[in-house]
């Protein structure tokens, strides 16, 4: 928000309002190499999101949506095209900076949960602010996974844990460092409907509480209609966004 006000007489004379874009994605393209020929992956794709919004990418596998969330991310650098991550131009770091940006105010929900197994849940949630260095993480670490409904499973091993339990850490791991983006790649897609339900409701608890950006990476076209936003996707190209 921009305000310019008189000094003498003390009152705003102007006032203008912009909506900061917290994902700036321009005529974003990946092309591969396979043999002789040049295969590509996304297409001119173009769209800004701001910030506290929310977002489901759809479209039928193979249509680019998991390429696309690692370009924005920064976890694949793009043939062509621009990404500003919350205003930080990604095409302009090298890995280590793009990697500083993700640790910084980037979240990740993957469909595999990836809990580390010889660690507890309450100590997978704690991890990612251990590695910044900081202390005295545990009560924040507590407070996340009760909010997701596991206060009472902070001293079990992921083999311990459901499938559906086990996401739920995850989704607690991921706000833990309070980002201001997430990415969720098929985030119940090895769940069953029920279980699915539940670990979605509490991800856009979360999100509503923290006021993250949300990119969902789904083929639940129900689920889809949730985000405020969809963008589907086939071959790589946008067909259609709402």
């Amino acid at each position: 928000m921009y305000i310019r006000f008189d000094a003498a007489a003390d009152c705003c004379i102007e006032k203008t309002v912009i909506s900061k874009s917290m994902l700036d994605v321009q005529r974003l393209t990946k092309t591969y190499r396979s043999g002789n020929q040049q295969l590509t992956v996304v297409k001119e794709i173009s769209f800004s999101l701001p910030e506290a919004s929310s977002c489901a990418i759809v479209g039928p596998s193979g249509s680019g949506k998991t390429t696309l969330i690692g370009l924005c991310a920064g976890l694949d650098q793009p043939t062509s095209g621009e990404v500003y991550l919350d205003g930080v131009h990604l095409g302009e770091l090298n890995e280590d900076g793009r990697a500083r940006v993700r640790n910084e105010i980037v979240g990740f929900v993957f469909q595999t949960f990836q809990l580390i197994p010889t660690l507890t849940a309450l100590e997978n949630v704690m991890v990612p602010l251990e590695l910044r260095g900081q202390n005295d993480v545990r009560e924040q670490a507590v407070e996340l996974l009760k909010k997701v409904g596991l206060g009472e499973r902070l001293g079990h091993y992921p083999a311990q844990l459901s499938g559906g339990e086990q996401q739920r850490v995850a989704l607690a791991r991921a706000f833990i460092n309070r980002p201001k983006i997430l990415f969720a790649d098929e985030p119940t897609g090895n769940l069953d409907a029920e279980t699915g339900k539940l670990v979605i409701e509490r991800l856009f608890a979360l999100n509503a509480d923290s006021g993250t950006t949300l990119v969902l990476v789904t083929h639940d076209l129900e689920l889809a209609r949730r985000a405020q936003r969809v963008i589907r996707l086939k071959a790589g190209a946008i067909v259609d966004g709402e």
